[in-house]
């Protein structure tokens, strides 16, 4: 029986030229860097080539390695121009926290307050991760009355606090993925579906921020966890 196409899904060319549309956005040097890099490559395995008599086998490995470097700059320049256009947006950090590999269950918004401050959770091989997004002197508080809520239900797992922003001591929104998966590897597998089986039993009665939440997010994905 033949797949059903969903026409609302892009093919894969139209991904990578919206994708190169939001990066010209962000920077319009972006595309350029992009381009060069990959003729840079090319260039240079190309005469080396030469130099050593292995020319079309050098053009050969030349093409494949112009199209790596290039992807791999194209997907940096990709993920900073989502940051910058996410950043100060209301629910960036949960946005970012979904665009993360590997094994993490993400719940946004699990505790707001009046000024649209709000406290992430993050449940992975780390143990549990609250992820805060306001100012350090209004989110403090909050993070430390979720911790305290979460550790009834989740005895003896490690939790983490974790303040995104740009004020001091926060971690910036384009670090937060990285700084996320440096954390030690507390549980495994089946430890962390039994902490997530254990939240199911926190209440579920926070009001939601005013105005969408950033989507789209997961266009870049961030580093595997070593």
């Amino acid at each position: 029986m033949a797949k059903s196409v969903d026409p609302e899904k892009p093919g894969r060319i139209k991904q990578l030229r919206m994708i190169a549309q939001i990066i010209k956005q962000a920077n319009p040097k972006g595309m350029p860097i992009v381009f060069l890099s990959a003729v840079g490559t090319l260039a240079v395995i190309v005469v080396i080539g030469l130099v050593t008599d292995y020319l079309w086998y050098s053009v050969f490995l030349g093409v494949l390695a112009a199209l790596t470097v290039g992807l791999v700059v194209f997907g940096q320049l990709a993920q900073r121009a989502q940051y910058s256009i996410l950043d100060g947006q209301t629910g960036a950090a949960a946005a970012v926290l979904q665009g993360m590999r590997g094994n993490w269950q993400v719940t946004p918004a699990i505790a707001v307050n009046r000024d649209q401050d709000l406290i992430h959770m993050v449940v992975g091989h780390p143990g549990v991760i609250l992820v805060s997004e306001g100012p350090g002197n209004r989110v403090a508080r909050m993070l430390a009355a979720e911790k305290k809520r979460v550790a009834r239900v989740v005895l003896g797992v490690e939790i983490y606090d974790i303040q995104c922003g740009d004020g001091e001591g926060q971690v910036p929104l384009g670090k937060l993925q990285r700084h996320i998966m440096k954390l030690p590897r507390n549980l495994k597998k089946p430890s962390i579906n039994e902490v997530k089986d254990r939240l199911r039993s926190l209440p579920k009665n926070v009001p939601m921020p005013k105005g969408p939440m950033p989507k789209g997010a997961r266009m870049p994905r961030g580093p595997k966890m070593r």
